[in-house]
This record gives structure tokens, C-alpha cells and sequence, in this order.
């Protein structure tokens, strides 16, 4: 198993809010200092509903997956696409605003 690379205590943070499917998100990522994501927050619109709940879980993972080293890009093929390659459901759509912020 590879060492887990913690962010620094002070790093810079973007945000950014979407919707998706008719559904509010708000998106925020910390950065190391090399400018890489490393640590993703994302809420639904709707607070403490199971739609918020998903989002959060799901940005934790997306965390752990990119302090532990897999990559931006591989979260973001990984994820399912529709026939004209764009993302399926909002963590992928999340995944490729990340993308945007670096």
C-alpha cells in the first residue's frame, strides 16, 4: 500500500457551484502547492438530504483515491459516460469541473 500525501495546513482552495439534472452542487478543492487537487468537497444544494449525503461521500473518496495517488484523469475516465462521452451523473460532471480548476 502506498504512504497517503497529506495536504500543507494553508493551501489554496477553489469553489465553484453547477448544477446537474436539475439539481444545485457546490464544488471545492484544495491544492498542493505543485497547483494538483488533493482534496475535494462537494454538496448538494439541498442540506442533510440523501442527494447531499451521496456528494459528500462520494468527494471524500475522490480525497482518499487522490492523496493515496491515483490520479485526476484516472478518476475522470473511470467514471460512466453517455454516448457522447459526458458525464453521467453529477460526481463525474464534479470530476471534470476538477479538471477545469487546475
Amino acid at each position: 500500500m502506498s504512504q497517503r500525501k497529506r495536504l500543507p495546513s494553508r493551501r489554496l482552495c477553489k469553489t465553484v457551484a453547477f448544477e446537474n439534472d436539475g439539481h444545485g452542487f457546490r464544488l471545492a478543492a484544495g491544492f498542493y502547492h505543485d497547483g494538483t487537487v488533493g482534496e475535494v468537497f462537494l454538496n448538494a444544494e439541498k442540506t442533510n438530504s440523501t442527494l447531499d449525503a451521496l456528494a459528500s461521500d462520494a468527494a471524500i473518496l475522490v480525497s482518499l483515491a487522490l492523496q493515496f495517488g491515483c490520479t485526476l484523469d484516472e478518476l475522470r475516465h473511470a467514471v460512466k459516460r453517455d454516448g457522447k462521452g459526458r458525464a453521467a451523473s453529477f460526481i463525474g460532471e464534479a470530476l471534470d469541473r476538477l479538471g477545469d480548476l487546475s
